[in-house]
């Protein structure tokens, strides 16, 4: 009964402030079933996404371009890779755009023996790509390290998966100082709880994060929540509510904060495969404050 309360609640202030329903990002042209990750340039001129086919055993970092307003065919990003055996995901621009942080299995320098996922980089430049680079092992450890994110001053926010290998993950962040990164550190409670806590989306300002929960009390397996910063601190996460959230599983938030849009996919666990699409619903995150 006080479950039933609290989500009759919870959805009725998500639908106040929320109001407008999901649209497919781009269906048959991008969003076809196997699709998620996806970031946007500051400038709207530039996609990247994962593409999965549904299922794991393939993840390559897809592109897209604006010409005339609309979005031409999707390519291989020039930094990803169809022919070799390892995976990438989750690419994410940086505020200034002139960056890209994505994760990786590829071979690591002096790491013959990692097999999970490390941050990398490219930086973007006149011709394209740069060469991929890593970030390091001050911030990529032997355990798998997913979803970067960086606000303006550096800092780079991110997944790791607890060492304990039970299954659960938390978010930390590595603080940048004086040229380089300091040892990455447990963002801890209120945002980290006994469930897992991943995909962290930090804002440029560093004054809110959007990430996904494990949370029982969630309209569905994985929903997205938000935290703000206030005096040095992070707040008790909120859920972002009906209809962001729903039955299904929604994770790789993504805001573009000069088209006030989140973006985000959302995944559905058929019988054989998975289907995973990419969302997007105009949204003020102002709203959320308290």
């Amino acid at each position: 009964m006080i479950r039933s309360i609290f989500l009759f609640g919870l959805s009725l202030f998500s639908v106040i402030i929320t109001k407008a329903q999901p649209y497919l990002f781009e269906p048959a042209l991008i969003s076809k079933g196997g699709v998620f990750g996806l970031t946007i340039s500051p400038d709207s001129q530039t996609a990247l996404w994962v593409q999965s086919n549904g299922r794991r055993d393939t993840l390559i970092i897809m592109e897209s371009s604006r010409r005339n307003g609309k979005w031409t065919a999707p390519v291989t990003a020039s930094f990803s890779t169809t022919t070799a055996n390892w995976k990438d995901i989750d690419p994410m621009f940086s505020p200034d755009g002139k960056l890209v942080l994505f994760q990786s299995t590829r071979p690591v320098p002096g790491k013959p023996e990692r097999e999970g996922f490390d941050i990398w980089a490219v930086r973007r430049e006149k011709e394209g790509w740069s060469e991929p680079f890593h970030l390091g092992n001050r911030i990529n450890s032997d355990a798998s390290e997913s979803y970067a994110s960086i606000a303006n001053n550096g800092n780079i926010y991110f997944m790791k998966e607890n060492e304990n290998k039970i299954g659960k993950s938390d978010i930390y962040v590595a603080e940048y100082s004086n040229g380089a990164y300091l040892l990455p550190v447990n963002l801890g409670a209120p945002v980290n709880t006994t469930d897992r806590e991943s995909n962290p989306f930090i804002s440029p300002a560093e004054d809110y994060l959007l990430y996904f929960s494990t949370d029982s009390t969630g309209f569905g397996e994985v929903d997205l929540y938000i935290s703000f910063r206030k005096n040095g601190k992070w707040t008790k996460g909120k859920n972002l509510g009906k209809p962001i959230n729903s039955v299904l599983a929604e994770f790789c938030p993504f805001y573009h904060t000069q088209e006030k849009r989140l973006y985000f996919s959302r995944q559905e666990k058929l019988a054989d495969r998975m289907l995973e699409n990419l969302y997007y619903i105009d949204l003020d995150i102002e709203k959320y404050r308290e």
